[in-house]
């Protein structure tokens, strides 16, 4: 039952939240999102799929800048992109990689996957298949999903190194026509619900979750703030 929520609201406060309210409690969880690791170099760049190029942007801004030899793209399509591309996530972002100047011999697609947890076993796979022995990664994620691309990566490929990383893209500046305002708090509400649920699922490690950052992702869904839930 909620009662108390974050910044105080009480159930019948929070149901008139304005805007500004809203985001506030919404940038709880973006913070909490981020694993604010620092870059290493290591010997591979693997980009997470998705709607946002300006995931392929960023991977591909590392590997020029030197972070590592090898740029890997994973993934088919999500709920966002599902009937929205002519071809995979992976490809698209290779693209975007090649324009930006990356050598196409210098890059790996898995084109299959369909969620983070594939992401990661249909890569090792392929790595496996190509006689690839890489022993650190950079994971690059879209900002508010770099917690759970680390929760993930622990459970389904404990013995690789790693770091996760996201494109520096501030709470304010984040949304865009693919991802508004409504639709990006809805998502970081419903990753959420998937970091508390997914340990016992067997998909994810524990990730303590602050009070403060449960109580604004409670606030959120007496606000109604619940499509992405599972």
């Amino acid at each position: 039952m909620v009662g108390k929520g974050y910044l105080g609201y009480n159930l019948a406060m929070m149901t008139r939240a304005g805007e500004d309210d809203v985001d506030a409690l919404a940038k709880k969880i973006w913070e909490y999102g981020h694993m604010h690791q620092e870059l290493e170099k290591a010997d591979a760049i693997f980009a997470l799929g998705s709607h946002d190029v300006r995931v392929a942007e960023y991977a591909a801004a590392l590997f020029l800048d030197g972070w590592a030899p090898l740029l890997i793209f994973s993934g088919k399509e999500g709920r966002l992109t599902k009937n929205l591309l002519t071809k995979s996530e992976a490809e698209v972002f290779a693209d975007v990689a090649l324009k930006a100047g990356v050598p196409k011999e210098k890059i790996i697609i898995e084109p299959n996957s369909t969620n983070t947890g594939e992401n990661i076993l249909f890569t090792k796979k392929l790595l496996e298949e190509k006689g690839f022995d890489i022993r650190k990664f950079i994971l690059v994620q879209k900002p508010y999903m770099e917690r759970r691309a680390y929760a993930t990566f622990k459970k389904q490929w404990p013995e690789k190194e790693f770091i996760v990383t996201s494109p520096p893209i501030p709470f304010e500046e984040y949304p865009d026509h693919v991802k508004p305002r409504e639709a990006m708090i809805n998502t970081l509400v419903g990753d959420l619900q998937r970091i508390k649920l997914y340990p016992d699922k067997g998909f994810q490690i524990f990730q303590d979750i602050p009070p403060d950052v449960w109580s604004a992702y409670e606030a959120l869904i007496v606000l109604g703030y619940t499509k992405h839930m599972v």
